[in-house]
Parts: structure tokens; sequence; C-alpha cells
């Protein structure tokens, strides 16, 4: 099927789940996701970070076979590493895929491990978003913990999204608050993230992630000083952009974007 045709498909099919489960809880979404033909094969990205066990949970109750992306991008604390295989093991999910940024790429364009001090954007790019991209190959869509409660860019999501035209983004929390998320992971006794303990409510790679003073905003702690509040990268040309983008730059990629969804 063309592109264009995919995503006309595509925008149908999360207009009428939406509108099917706009009133529904986050465990029906995520049992319909997970379970109807229609929607396809999703896997499951989890960060495993600080809010990463409810999800997690949730899958494990429904169907804990799916498929669960990890990204480890070598820069991750190693409180996060030894989390994951707890929870791997607490909940017995079968099927965690860990997910690495090739090597020969980082030798190319990170050595000596210093690109997150020159763009956050191209550090996330090289070591989140080229490898999920090569990892989702195959899935029909995948399974998020963004939440609307979390940044004003997220504030709008629905539970299905189509991400690029190409495939479904499922939101199953999308309208779930800190105070929901709290009273779950205390009401399930799931064990929580080590860090949360010592002031960091939002967790990322070592090197970009700061503890958070009461008061703050929790997601203050990522990229700390920077305007930078997502993963993500800028493209040019096809060439990486290292660092902010010019006025004439921004508006030219973001042209390209809109071209190419």
């Amino acid at each position: 099927m063309p592109l264009d045709e995919r995503a006309g498909a595509l925008a149908r099919k999360v207009a009428d789940l939406n509108d099917r489960y706009r009133h529904h809880s986050a465990t029906a979404v995520l049992e319909r996701a997970l379970k109807d033909p229609e929607v396809g094969d999703l896997a499951l990205v989890s960060s495993f970070g600080a809010e990463s066990v409810v999800l997690l949970h949730l899958v494990s109750v429904i169907a804990p076979g799916t498929p669960v992306l990890f990204i480890d991008t070598r820069m991750l604390f190693a409180e996060t590493l030894a989390y994951q295989q707890e929870l791997a093991a607490t909940l017995n999910l079968t099927d965690i895929r860990t997910i690495r940024a090739d090597l020969t790429l980082l030798g190319r364009d990170d050595p000596d491990g210093t690109l997150h001090q020159f763009s956050t954007d191209a550090c996330c790019g090289l070591r989140k978003v080229a490898p999920l991209e090569q990892a989702l190959k195959g899935f029909d869509g995948w399974i998020t913990g963004r939440k609307r409660f979390q940044n004003a860019d997220r504030a709008a999501i629905d539970f299905f999204e189509v991400e690029d035209g190409r495939r479904l983004k499922v939101n199953p929390l999308a309208h779930w608050g800190r105070a929901d998320l709290e009273d779950y992971m205390v009401n399930n006794r799931l064990p929580r993230h080590p860090l949360v303990a010592k002031g960091y409510p939002s967790i990322g790679c070592a090197p970009c992630t700061t503890a958070v003073k009461p008061g703050e905003d929790p997601r203050a702690g990522r990229w700390r000083g920077t305007a930078k509040d997502e993963c993500g990268i800028h493209f040019i040309n096809g060439r990486v952009v290292r660092g902010p983008l010019p006025a004439e730059e921004a508006l030219a990629a973001s042209e390209d974007k809109e071209n190419a969804a």
C-alpha cells in the first residue's frame, strides 16, 4: 500500500479507536490494543524509569509475552539497569529486548562519549531515536507511557495516535495524573526505582538528569538548563545538526518534517 494511502487508513483507524474508547479506562484501552488483530503487532517501549512500573505491570497482567523494548543508551544510571533486571523478574515479563546503538556509529559520531555536552538532540538521536526506529521495524505500532500532565507538549495526546503516517502509537495512561500513578503503585505494592527516593521523579541518562528540588516541576531535572524536554534529533537535507537550530534552519526543518508526513 502506498504511504499516503496507508497514512489515510491509519488516520481513519485512529479516529475510530479514539471515538470508541474516549471514555474507557487505561486497562480497556491497553487490552483492546494488545488483543485486537485489527490493531496489529505492538511492542511496549519502556525506559524502566520512575513511573514505568505501572504500564509494565498492566502489560504483565494482560499479556506478559508482549515484546518490551528497553533502550540502553550506555549512559543510564546503574540503578536503572538494576531496576530493569528486578522488574523483569518480579513481573515475569518474558520478552524484554535490550536495544543499543550500533557500535560503529557510536565510534564515528561519539567516540569519546561527550556528544551530549555539545548537542543533546544529536546524542538522543544516536543513542535512542535511531536504535528504536530500527527495533520497531516489523511492528505495526508501539505502546508508550506518555501522559498529558507531564508537559505542555503532551497536554492534548489521545489514547491512539498516528506516528509519521506509518504506524500506531498507543498511550493507555494519557489521562492519568500523578495521584493515579501513586495510588496504583501503592495498591499493587510495586517496587520503586531507587533514585525516586533520592529526588529523581523523572529519570533519563545519567549525564543529562539531575535531582529535583521541592516545588520544581518533576521534569525539571531532565536536560536542565536547556529548552529541551523530549528526546529527538534535527535533520536538514539529510544532515545531522548538532546544537541549537538557527531560525532559518529551524523553519526549514519544520517544513521538511511536514512534507515528509
